[in-house]
């Protein structure tokens, strides 16, 4: 009797793999999304402190601590641990992110769009790591510095709306306010983008170097681009006052209300903090302080752009929870 030669089924990845296998429930995948805006704001500030103790160059190369070392040495003091812990740091990112992408791969029915909203997250990562080895050789150059930094806020931009997305369907967005409304808020995201993008050039020209020898400044007076910074400051805190007032003559839903009341808030309180600090001598803490609220503000912005439209569930989506539950309660 003739055989049929043996047959190798198809190869699936690893991914795959665990998707077969496991279900994430809702509240799974809203938390592995989560993990990931949460290690990004970690590790954002733990950026901000290597450069506000002077440990820029702890680790004086890269991806090797030292010619001679991957792990920082006795020899290169505190400011070695601090910058190779910021480092090791990455590595948590890393993992929350590699969880986020699991859980929006295993989800069932699959949801591509978010799957691939998560590996951008993962890309983001990988390329900011290269940007922090350039940052490295080149002797903290300013620029560098500052395209670290900003790209670090990309990658929070990508994981908040991975977890935003999460509580939602796949279908088109409906709009839940008019269109003036959603307008305004979108020059509260373009307004608040070029606010955190000023706010490299007043670092970038300021006092904090992220080194104790000569590190190169950026050319113009740090009090001049400090000024242009709190004007555009003054702009996205008009703007925030505007939504927090439009939303309630629109009648807008209590959630997006919510929304503009958390955004002013942060705004505000970022204000105070950022005058505070420039007329006290800029002291390292407060700046790590403003830094730490730029990640909040900006999530705010986010996240009020992002309510104010909603998507239903589709054939290839689970159908999301509560709205307001699944964007309020983490």
């Amino acid at each position: 009797m003739h055989k049929h030669p043996p047959t190798i089924g198809a190869v699936q990845t690893p991914l795959a793999h665990i998707a077969q296998r496991w279900t994430p429930s809702p509240e799974i995948l809203r938390r592995a999304a989560l993990s990931a805006v949460l290690m990004t704001v970690v590790i954002i500030i733990t950026g901000g402190a290597v450069r506000l103790t002077g440990s820029g160059l702890g680790c004086d190369t890269w991806p090797k601590c030292t010619d001679d070392s991957l792990f920082a040495t006795p020899e290169q003091g505190l400011h070695g641990a601090i910058e190779f812990g910021n480092r090791m740091l990455t590595y948590v990112l890393s993992a929350a992110v590699g969880w986020a992408i699991i859980a929006a791969r295993a989800v069932k029915p699959r949801r591509r769009r978010l799957t691939r909203l998560a590996w951008a997250q993962f890309w983001i990562v990988l390329g900011n790591a290269v940007i922090g080895g350039i940052t490295v050789w080149a002797g903290l150059n300013p620029w560098s510095v500052a395209g670290h930094f900003l790209l670090a806020n990309a990658l929070l931009t990508v994981a908040t709306i991975t977890w935003v997305r999460t509580g939602e369907g796949d279908a088109p967005p409906r709009p839940r306010v008019p269109r003036p409304v959603r307008k305004l808020s979108w020059a509260i995201v373009v307004v608040s983008a070029v606010l955190i993008a000023l706010g490299t050039t007043v670092t970038g020209s300021g006092k904090h170097a992220g080194d104790s020898s000569d590190v190169p400044r950026m050319p113009w007076d740090w009090s001049a681009a400090a000024h242009v910074h709190a004007i555009s400051a003054w702009v996205v805190c008009a703007l925030a006052v505007a939504m927090w007032l439009v939303v309630r003559v629109v009648d807008a839903p209590d959630d997006i209300r919510a929304r503009a009341r958390d955004l002013l808030l942060v705004v505000l309180l970022q204000g105070a903090l950022g005058y505070v600090q420039y007329f006290t001598g800029v002291p390292e803490i407060l700046v790590g302080a403003h830094m730490f609220g730029s990640s909040l503000m900006w999530i705010a912005v986010l996240r009020l752009t992002l309510s104010l439209r909603e998507r239903q569930s589709t054939a290839g989506s689970v159908t999301p929870p509560e709205r307001a539950d699944a964007l309020t309660s983490a």
